[in-house]
């Protein structure tokens, strides 16, 4: 039970740690005055992820539609992770491969 919860802890902090990363392309706001707002995510679940898509429609500063759209991808598998607990503990756990994102803006 103890590895268990020292797995989850080093997951935890990787991922907050990867969350810190700076983003160079990093909008702070969006022109509201015409502009579509689009998030991408993807939901992990046993064998199987979810992609979600979302997209706000602004048009004269007011949020004119918004689109939600989710659907079934295959999972990548897992993968093994190296991280390091509070104490300074190497821990390897096992967590779900990540889809990378490519946009193409026409």
């Amino acid at each position: 039970m103890k590895k268990i919860k020292l797995c989850l802890l080093s997951v935890g902090i990787m991922a907050f740690t990867a969350c810190k990363k700076e983003k160079e392309d990093e909008v702070n706001s969006v022109d509201k005055s015409g502009s579509i707002e689009t998030v991408l995510s993807v939901e992990h679940l046993d064998t199987a992820d979810i992609l979600i898509t979302k997209h706000k429609i602004w048009k004269d500063k007011k949020l004119f539609k918004e689109i939600v759209k989710k659907d079934t991808i295959p999972g990548l598998g897992d993968t093994l992770v190296g991280g390091e607990d509070r104490d300074g503990n190497d821990h390897i756990a096992k967590t779900k491969k990540d889809y990378e994102f490519f946009i193409t803006v026409q």
